[in-house]
């Protein structure tokens, strides 16, 4: 990758647009296939000639916020321009503003307004990556993903991504240790049931299992990223032997401790010796946290 386009990146989107060579300007020379180096024209495309982006990152499009931009698009027209390429002189491919051409789809128009520019599938990649990541209502592993696709298939360094789409390296490190996460919990994080902050609390848990777990609670309670934060706090906490090793908690025990703690509101140890006896301690902040307490245990 050149100087010049890393620069380009630099800048975002819409430096790399205005950055390419080619921009046909009306429908006179488009139906000539004249070239005319001027920025800025929009031009009528027949929906038809237009084939949607390959390298578009983003796969979840909300069905009800297409109807409701469709509803728009028919009372007030597409505002806002879609960006394609030209292919030839009867076909062009989206580089940007593919929820935008879904609406006009679903609104009956047979042709809409588009900037028309030149650009590589490198570029396209680039401005589909940068276009989708600088979105508002993008979830988080649609970002993750874009994020690792510009360093796989851009060559970038997570310095240089952080870059390109202005975030710092420890931001840009989150989204990418989000994809280490379990399947199920990706979904999740996709789905809008848990948030980043239950996600970053999840990431310092090695094992999957345990992953699961916390998520399976954090779905079934609905806990706060706060009281998520204090059961994982909780769940790397051991007791400490004269050798300075870490004895191996039982998950059982874990889970009874956790499960108490998420019940009580309150951090609760649960201690039991090999022969099965042990204690169940439940701190209280406050008098009127103590009776909160003894209300629920019927006291």
């Amino acid at each position: 990758m050149t100087t010049e386009k890393r620069n380009a990146l630099g800048r975002g989107l819409s430096a790399l647009l205005n950055d390419s060579e080619n921009v046909y300007t009306n429908k006179s020379n488009l139906s000539q296939g004249t070239e005319v180096a001027s920025l800025g024209s929009v031009n009528d495309i027949k929906l038809s000639e237009i084939e949607v982006n390959p390298f578009q990152p983003r796969t979840d499009f909300d069905e009800q916020a297409l109807a409701e931009l469709a509803d728009s698009i028919k009372l007030q027209g597409l505002i806002q321009p879609i960006t394609v390429r030209r292919l030839n002189a009867h076909s062009y491919q989206l580089i940007s503003g593919e929820r935008r051409l879904r609406a006009s789809k679903l609104a009956g128009l047979t042709q809409v307004p588009a900037y028309i520019r030149t650009a590589d599938d490198q570029q396209m990649l680039e401005m589909a990556l940068i276009e989708n990541i600088q979105r508002e209502n993008l979830n988080a592993i649609e970002v993750a993903i874009s994020f690792q696709r510009m360093i796989e298939e851009c060559s970038l360094k997570q310095e240089e991504l952080g870059d390109r789409v202005s975030k710092n390296r420890s931001t840009v490190t989150n989204y990418l240790r989000l994809l280490k996460l379990p399947p199920a919990i990706q979904a999740s994080i996709r789905d809008g049931q848990i948030s980043m902050g239950h996600a970053k609390a999840l990431i310092t848990i090695e094992d999957p299992s345990k992953q699961i777990y916390i998520h399976q609670h954090i779905i079934k309670h609905g806990l706060s990223v706060r009281k998520t934060e204090d059961m994982v706090r909780e769940m790397h906490k051991a007791p400490v032997k004269k050798d300075g090793k870490q004895p191996a908690v039982s998950f059982q025990i874990q889970k009874i401790q956790d499960d108490l703690a998420s019940k009580f509101s309150t951090r609760v140890k649960l201690k039991m010796g090999s022969q099965g006896k042990g204690i169940i301690e439940i701190p209280f902040l406050s008098e009127n946290d103590l009776s909160r307490i003894l209300e629920m245990l019927d006291w």
